[in-house]
């Protein structure tokens, strides 16, 4: 099989390298579920070890499923991989191989058993918890033990944990530096991932007066406030007229009965629908998946056991009848939404040919009920950030797209949950009234499940360069400083880093028609400015107080100057050609 990773698979790659030619610390990848983390692994172990052929590495996780598919792809690329699995669920204990999968239920105790251990790559590692005194936290001071020098590479779609903590922070984290990110945002822009709907639910679940531990609402405590007869006859009621159209229903429920217990209500409407707790046989367990993977199956029920190492892409209806507080547990039980299906025989060489492909397909996106308000909690899908402990309970703000009403050119509104930015409804095309401002409220049904606020153009009348230090010993970037108007919107680019950053900025400065070689700092940079042709226009994007520039409209070059050679940029890379969103 020949490797083919995408342009960001790409990007990340070379970001861990890059990283560790400078650091010799422990990276971590930040890539949207869906995004071929297994992949992207299969190709740094690959050529990790074609790199170095003595390397030994361990990747851990905590699901079979996930170190099942993990060792699958990595024989996928490369048949003859030294390559085995430690794992009691799988019924294999391969600790001699030079390149070995394995369960942390499994392996936590067997360090010495499996020795040496050069990198250790940790899959959903959001899921180390911050305590050492644990699996994870046993298991990595035993291998350091054995090799001090030890590298650890984490992969996760949520870099945080649950308490809300960011796993790249504070005196206790494990990892150094997140490396490279790929959101979902990211992923349904280029069209990647399938996008996310939100409908308004009339039914709401009632958390008052529900304890806390450990950073989440208490189990037992939340099952009890929500496994309630009436509601989830409501919630059920709601499920099945939106669900109408939908293939596959995924259902997160509060507990076990409460599972059993909405897919008693669910079958009662003439649905077929099973459920999964973390007591189910596995091989039950596994017929129930296949059935609900072949649609013999249209609903499957869970308590959150469903939420990191299940894929199916025709995931086109989650239920969120699971309160949480962990903005990690929300954005996981989202994401197993957004696995896209194509329609067949579409080309999906570009963002625009994907994006149709996706629309065209059974699964134009993935309709999210959101009995649970987790959206009103923690906020669009795509723009979650982890909260400080302390720091209150905000709820993030919306608008709503008015079932009720019109808009100026006569279009019905349809309910659809949109960020507060957002002026025309990116399901129904609803346009807001310009002086409609944001309201900030506490309705269930007042947040979007992703941020999907239309970007601007602005015309830039003036351009400036400047250099800017960096910050803890980084290299300086270059401080890009576009007026427009009376509005001064910066950039950053960054020659003289390595990796993403530098990527980036090359393709900032051939996206402006500067000559190869490429500047390899900022003050060779602002020798060579006038190569570039001014920009003429930006397309920005808010980002909290802020802008983000996401696209440049290049001007015309002034008149030749004779004494500047004309740009060779013909023999380009087709990812440089193609690929440049300038």
């Amino acid at each position: 099989m020949t490797l083919q990773l995408r342009q960001y698979q790409q990007e990340a790659e070379e970001a861990v390298f890059s990283y560790w030619q400078e650091e010799p610390g422990n990276p971590l990848i930040d890539l949207a579920t869906g995004c071929g983390k297994s992949l992207l692994m299969a190709s740094l172990i690959k050529r990790l070890v074609e790199g170095w052929p003595e390397m030994r590495i361990l990747v851990a996780t905590h699901v079979a499923e996930l170190i099942e598919q993990n060792f699958l792809e990595l024989i996928g690329i490369w048949p003859f991989a030294p390559a085995g699995i430690y794992s009691a669920g799988l019924g294999k204990r391969d600790a001699h191989s030079q390149i070995i999968f394995a369960g942390i239920q499994t392996v936590h105790n067997k360090a010495a058993h499996i020795g040496h251990v050069d990198v250790l790559m940790v899959d959903e590692c959001h899921l180390i918890p911050a305590n050492s005194n644990t699996m994870y936290g046993r298991f990595i001071a035993a291998l350091r033990a054995v090799n001090p020098d030890m590298k650890i590479l984490g992969l996760t779609a949520t870099p945080y944990r649950l308490d809300s903590g960011r796993l790249d922070e504070g005196d206790d984290r494990l990892f150094d530096q997140v490396v490279y990110t790929y959101g979902i945002a990211d992923g349904v822009r280029e069209g990647f991932l399938a996008p996310l709907s939100s409908k308004a639910t009339a039914t709401v679940l009632d958390m008052k007066g529900v304890g806390r531990l450990g950073g989440d609402y208490k189990q037992s405590a939340m099952q009890e406030a929500v496994d309630k007869l009436d509601v989830t006859r409501a919630a059920v009621d709601e499920i099945v007229a939106k669900g109408a159209d939908r293939r596959s229903w995924l259902c997160f429920c509060s507990g076990v009965d409460h599972a059993l217990h909405v897919r008693d209500e669910i079958r009662s409407r003439g649905i077929s629908c099973e459920t999964i707790t973390g007591e189910t046989p596995k091989e039950e367990r596994r017929r129930i998946i296949a059935d609900f993977k072949s649609y013999k199956v249209k609903a499957l029920t869970n308590n959150s056991v469903l939420t990191t190492g299940f894929n199916h892409k025709g995931v086109d209806l989650i239920a969120a009848l699971r309160p949480t507080l962990s903005v990690s547990l929300y954005v996981q039980m989202m994401g197993r939404g957004t696995r896209p299906i194509y329609a067949p025989h579409m080309p999906l060489d570009t963002a625009e040919q994907r994006i149709a492909a996706i629309k065209a397909g059974p699964k134009s996106s993935c309709l999210v009920l959101d009995f649970a308000g987790l959206v009103d909690r923690h906020g669009p899908v795509d723009m979650v950030q982890p909260k400080t402990p302390g720091k209150g309970d905000g709820e993030a703000p919306m608008r709503l797209c008015p079932q009720d009403g019109f808009d100026k050119h006569g279009r019905p509104g349809c309910g659809e949950k949109l960020h507060a930015s957002v002026r025309i409804c990116t399901c129904c095309g609803f346009e807001f009234d310009i002086d409609d401002s944001p309201k900030i409220t506490s309705y269930a049904a007042d947040t979007p499940i992703m941020s999907i606020a239309e970007p601007e153009s602005r015309v830039v009348t003036e351009r400036t360069f400047f250099s800017h230090p960096g910050k803890g010993g980084k290299p300086d970037s270059v401080k890009i400083s576009y007026r427009c108007g009376m509005v001064l919107i910066n950039e950053w680019a960054c020659p003289g880093h390595k990796g993403f950053a530098k990527t980036k900025s090359d393709r900032l400065w051939l996206a402006h028609q500067g000559l190869r070689p490429f500047p390899s700092s900022p003050l060779e940079w602002l020798q060579r400015q006038e190569e570039l042709a001014p920009t003429a226009e930006i397309i920005v994007k808010p980002r909290d107080k802020y802008w983000d520039v996401i696209e440049h409209i290049v001007g015309e070059r002034p008149p030749a100057n004779d004494n500047v050679p004309a740009a060779e940029n013909n023999n380009l890379a087709d990812w440089e050609r193609d690929e440049i969103p300038y």
